[in-house]
């Protein structure tokens, strides 16, 4: 994956890839997997689940395969950082960077071979027998206080709290201070447990224990744990407005970790900020406030966010946004500018709708969405087609503006139309554009005088018009023609459509609307 030096925002459906994709950029740059250094926490579970299940078939056969590896490299410029240059990568061109890897330490490779050919049955991977590998492209190895850039990674979704204490917030504040800070609350923090041993009642509760015979012939007292120097970190409370910080709501941890990160010292010097779903606990309007603080506080930053919100997507700019989609990549930046700031002001942010769902269908409005929902649960079991992986998404008229992303990152979708009446016009020459494109499809009548979808649906029902008036509750004397029933629906649209939605009668729907459910589908 390439990224920008400014803002860049990964967006994919769930299990698709985003929070490894951070996990791994931070255990590259930092050592660190779960708050804990990863030399620590090795295990099978840190391996792809389909590789692993191969290696494990692989040796109950004669074809029997290597242990697998996890190899993390993180490239960085060439002309910033030239000292960690070389071809040590898997490209084995000249780059800048560094690599870290999870591989088979073949010290072990007789005692491996005699354990696989044991006849034990193996159902992990013997990660005993593994070591981490990290050093530079230049072949030099590093450690986390040796790489230039330093990783600031905040991950409001989950608390992972340590001792009764956020990690994540105790390690921003430690981050937050200087060495001699650091020193003076390590002096002050075993002050106070040393004192503890001074207060009279435990002086004489230690005087009793000792004063009492059989506990043991040495002295007994009770006393607090005299701390190791960092151990302030994993003990001390942090407090908002004297409220534990576990304790305050999920939205305002949110806010407070991401502000702290941005603008505590360290992080000035370490150029890199991943935010895993910023949007996790916030209003809309605290939302807001947060991304205008982002946006400020990451100037001369790079920012790597994880979200599923178009809302965050389309405020942060959608040529920043990566989609992650079926194990590859894709930028928007080839959009063209008009289309980027019609998305940014968009209201509702339905951006990201269309791009994490299997199928979208733009329709035109209200009316056309609810008749297309109800003509796909008459056709479907009753099931929406949300259920379905398939999202019908009004846009007014603005469908251009979708489509360019949907043929720039072969997005599969569908427009639902009317033709205004000039069928070559609006629909024909409209969208030549996109016309024979396998994953883009337009659907319209060709019948100019079925000019919009209330004519269409009462020709499509022309025979059972006595129906039509009893569903929208009109008189059958007066609205006693196609023309008039028509012009009823006209003026009210959405009325109209949202009775036959609701409707127990069966009705006949429009070729086209058919057609499109056809689409819906095909594999």
């Amino acid at each position: 994956m390439d990224f920008s030096e400014g803002i860049n925002i990964i967006v994919g459906n769930n299990e698709s890839g985003k929070s490894t994709i951070l996990e791994a950029i931070n255990l590259c740059l930092s050592g660190i997997i779960n708050g804990k250094y990863l030399r620590n926490e090795l295990s099978q579970y840190l391996f792809n689940k389909k590789i692993s299940d191969d290696y494990i078939d692989s040796l109950k056969t004669n074809q029997k395969i290597k242990p697998p590896e996890i190899c993390i490299e993180v490239i960085f410029d060439k002309e910033t950082y030239p000292n960690f240059m070389g071809t040590a990568n898997l490209s084995k061109s000249e780059e800048s960077g560094v690599v870290l890897k999870i591989e088979f330490n073949e010290e072990y490779q007789s005692e491996y071979k005699e354990y696989v050919e044991s006849g034990e049955s193996i159902t992990t991977i013997p990660i005993e027998y593994y070591k981490v590998s990290w050093y530079s492209c230049s072949r030099e190895a590093v450690t986390g206080r040796s790489i230039p850039i330093k990783p600031v990674l905040i991950d409001s979704t989950s608390p992972k709290y340590q001792n009764g204490s956020d990690i994540y917030i105790s390690r921003i504040i430690k981050n937050y201070l200087d060495d001699k800070e650091k020193v003076n609350l390590s002096q002050a923090y075993r002050s106070m447990k040393q004192s503890f041993m001074e207060e009279l009642s435990v002086v004489e509760i230690n005087k009793k224990l000792n004063q009492s015979a059989g506990l043991t012939s040495k002295k007994l007292e009770i006393s607090a744990d005299l701390p190791t120097q960092n151990a302030w970190e994993k003990s001390l409370m942090t407090y908002i407005d004297e409220i534990p910080f576990h304790q305050i709501g999920k939205g305002e941890q949110c806010i407070v970790k991401t502000n702290l990160a941005l603008s505590h010292g360290k992080t000035e010097e370490a150029h890199l900020v991943l935010i895993e779903e910023p949007e996790s606990h916030l209003t809309h309007t605290r939302l807001n406030e947060l991304l205008k603080n982002i946006q400020d506080l990451c100037d001369r930053k790079q920012l790597i966010i994880t979200t599923h919100s178009s809302f965050v997507a389309n405020k942060l700019l959608l040529k920043n946004l990566i989609l992650l989609n079926d194990f590859r990549t894709t930028r928007l930046i080839e959009l063209s500018n008009s289309t980027f700031e019609f998305f940014r002001r968009l209201p509702g942010y339905p951006t990201l709708r269309l791009l994490l769902t299997k199928k979208t269908i733009l329709v035109e409005g209200d009316s056309d969405e609810l008749i297309f929902q109800r003509a796909y649960m008459d056709t479907h079991r009753e099931r929406l087609p949300i259920a379905d992986g398939i999202d019908v998404i009004s846009v007014i008229l603005t469908f251009k503006r979708f489509l360019e992303i949907a043929k720039l990152i072969e997005l599969h979708v569908a427009v639902i139309t009317d033709n205004d009446g000039n069928f070559v016009k609006n629909i024909q020459e409209k969208y030549r554009d996109y016309e024979g494109l396998p994953n883009i499809k337009i659907f319209a009548d060709n019948n100019n005088s079925l000019y919009t979808l209330e004519p269409q649906f009462v020709d499509a029902n022309a025979d059972n018009l006595e129906m039509l008036c009893e569903v929208f509750g009109i008189s059958k004397g007066k609205y006693n023609s196609i023309e008039k029933i028509t012009k009823y629906m006209e003026t009210h649209k959405t009325e109209w459509a949202l009775k036959v939605f609701e409707s127990d009668k069966t009705f006949q729907y429009p070729a086209y609307i058919k057609s499109a459910l056809d689409w819906c589908d095909d594999e």
